[in-house]
């Protein structure tokens, strides 16, 4: 054996199994496949920039096409690869007994997996049974039983040189023995062997070297791609801030501006407040006085109060007029309209019909029953009140001191058809219909 022979596999460094280029084949399909599908769950702000064109693909292209990207991401961002352990999928067991990758199964794939996104302590030791479950997964471990195989290899060439040379010895004084001619036979053959495991060995070492060249011209596109990210995010940030500066400058101008406008407007108001009082004090103009419409009613004769017949048209009009109150003799508008029944049905259904009628013409309306003994529940309107005359005190006397209460000027309407009632609501001023036409506005 030579010192060739006992050089490492590889020179340089080992392949650290922190990065997907050292994992098991089993493995790094295992954490591709994850990364893949917790890509097309993250949401579009989340989703790292080198693996935005690889989120656009089908689910079942990404772990395929977007391998190496997804790989380079996992090497590079630990919150990516804290995301991918997250959401790695519970195992479950297939038909045939066997249990797929999952947390709790004893699946050394799956814990590999799991141990390497979440960089673990045992993640060699885990590594260590993936490997010898699947040995032909690791061109480390492909490598390492090439070696020991050339290793047995030359040690029974070593043997048998041994042997050869005793047979030679032993045969220098006769013919070859047929011993000896079988050992030779089995020296060419383990020396054919020999060649073949060197040559494999060569080409696994050839391979190794391919992939560490294959991985470190990815991880240098990587860091570039991402200095170019970075460079970019520099410029949109520099670009941001000369917008703000830009806006916070234009704001600053708009206040000036509005601030002179309105100094402008403030001075002609000013000039033209100024040149109204220096005509009114030109032209000698003074407030107060009667209005010309005031002068031209003075001279017309004043009108007679109930000439006019009131129907229902008419009465709605008054009750439209703003702020009006309409006062109601209730007993006098029920014996009228519907004698037949109680006086709490009375009462009840002309109640109700005042309430719409309040509703309809936004007037305030007081209906007046005699009776203080009388106990009622609340009328349903907001704007109707119902009262009822205390003890030795007529309806009429309440309904004079409803009228003679309001101010001068409002719209103030009685219905009743006692003429004694009539009268005094005229004396203060009010409005005054008949019962008939109540009811007939009521329907």
């Amino acid at each position: 054996m030579t010192d060739a022979d006992s050089q490492p596999l590889v020179e340089g460094e080992a392949e650290s199994p922190a990065r997907t280029g050292g994992l098991p084949e089993p493995v790094r399909a295992r954490v591709v496949g994850w990364a893949a599908i917790t890509v097309g769950t993250l949401p579009p702000s989340e989703v790292p920039a080198a693996l935005r064109s690889v989120a656009r693909f089908a689910p079942a292209k990404r772990a395929r096409a977007g391998a190496a990207a997804l790989a380079r991401v996992l090497d590079g961002e630990p919150a990516f690869r804290a995301a991918v352990a997250a959401g790695a999928p519970a195992a479950t067991a297939a038909p045939d007994g066997r249990r797929s990758g999952g947390r709790g199964v004893d699946d050394p794939v799956h814990r590999a997996a799991l141990a390497f996104l979440l960089r673990s302590t045992e993640l060699a030791e885990v590594l260590t049974e993936v490997r010898a479950a699947h040995p032909e997964s690791d061109p480390a471990a492909s490598t390492d039983a090439l070696r020991d195989a050339l290793a047995r290899s030359r040690h029974q060439v070593d043997r048998l040189q041994l042997e050869r040379d005793e047979a030679l010895r032993g045969a220098a004084v006769g013919q070859e023995s047929p011993e000896v001619a079988r050992l030779r036979t089995r020296l060419r053959e383990q020396g054919t062997r020999v060649r073949e495991l060197q040559d494999a060995l060569a080409t696994a070492q050839a391979g190794a070297r391919s992939d560490q060249a294959a991985v470190r011209a990815e991880l240098d596109v990587a860091r570039a791609e991402a200095a170019g990210a970075v460079e970019r995010a520099r410029d949109a940030e520099a670009r941001a801030e000369q917008a703000q500066l830009s806006l916070a400058r234009l704001r600053e101008a708009g206040r000036e501006r509005t601030a002179a406008d309105g100094r402008r407007v403030e001075l002609l108001l000013a000039t033209a407040e100024g040149a109204v009082r220096g005509l009114r004090r030109e032209w000698g103009i003074t407030s107060g006085g009667a209005d010309p419409a005031d002068l031209v009613a003075a001279t017309l004769p004043a009108p007679r109060a109930g000439t006019a017949p009131v129907d229902a048209t008419r009465l709605t009009g008054w009750l439209t007029l703003p702020a009006a109150h309409l006062v109601v003799d209730g007993y006098n508008v029920t014996k009228t309209g519907y004698p037949a029944l109680s006086l709490a049905d009375q009462r009840d259904r002309l109640v109700r019909a005042l309430s719409a009628l309040s509703a309809r013409t936004s007037a305030e309306i007081t209906v007046v029953f005699d009776g203080a003994a009388v106990v009622a529940p609340a009328p349903p309107g907001r704007r109707i009140r119902v009262l009822f005359s205390p003890p030795g005190i007529p309806a009429d006397d309440v309904i004079r001191d409803l009228v003679a209460g309001e101010p001068t000027g409002r719209v103030v309407v009685v219905v009743s058809s006692d003429k004694e009632v009539v009268e005094r609501a005229r004396r203060n001023g009010a409005r005054t219909a008949p019962s008939p036409v109540l009811l007939d506005l009521l329907g």
